[in-house]
């Protein structure tokens, strides 16, 4: 992989996951603190659950990401879907930044030279770029699960996150003049 192609995917991969949480973030600011732990129903994660456990995925996933498995042995996933009375919203919420910034932080010294370096998952091997990959999908998944209750739960208060309904030709117009083609 040439040094460009691996420099381009690990500043894209870094906007991407920014983007990932801001979605997430911006749903979570729209709920009450009765709402971010409610759940549409039995079979559901609330808000808070899915804080909970990607902030634990976050953290293990990441914590030494180039020399330690991404499955750390102190992790209990099984007690990130259960909400204990410690889990307010705000240490929730400290330990979902907290979780976030190991992720940065893990990227940011990441070079060309690491994309194809091998990393564990649960002890399967992945190179940087799968594992980044996986993740990307995993927190995506989670972020879509956060708006979807959030917009649920707020229904004709919520605030679009994207491209209001019947709105769609003038936003693409409005792409269109701002990027012209040459």
């Amino acid at each position: 992989m040439t040094e460009e192609v691996g420099a381009h995917f690990l500043a894209n991969a870094g906007r991407e996951f920014r983007g990932v949480k801001g979605l997430a973030d911006k749903a979570i600011v729209q709920v009450s603190d009765a709402e971010f732990f409610t759940a549409p129903d039995a079979e559901s994660n609330s808000i808070a659950i899915n804080v909970k456990h990607v902030a634990g995925n976050l953290h293990s996933r990441w914590t030494d990401f180039l020399t330690t498995d991404g499955e750390k042995p102190n992790r209990n996933r099984d007690t990130e879907f259960v909400i204990g009375p410690e889990d307010t919203r705000p240490a929730l919420m400290a330990r979902w930044e907290a979780g976030w910034q190991v992720l940065f932080d893990a990227l940011a010294p990441l070079g060309s030279a690491d994309v194809l370096r091998s990393v564990l998952i649960r002890g399967e091997p992945h190179t940087v770029v799968q594992a980044v990959h996986r993740q990307l999908t995993h927190y995506g998944y989670h972020a879509g699960q956060i708006v979807f209750v959030a917009k649920h739960l707020r229904v004709a208060a919520w605030k679009t996150l994207s491209v209001a309904r019947n709105t769609s030709a003038e936003f693409n117009q409005g792409m269109q003049d701002k990027h012209p083609r040459k």
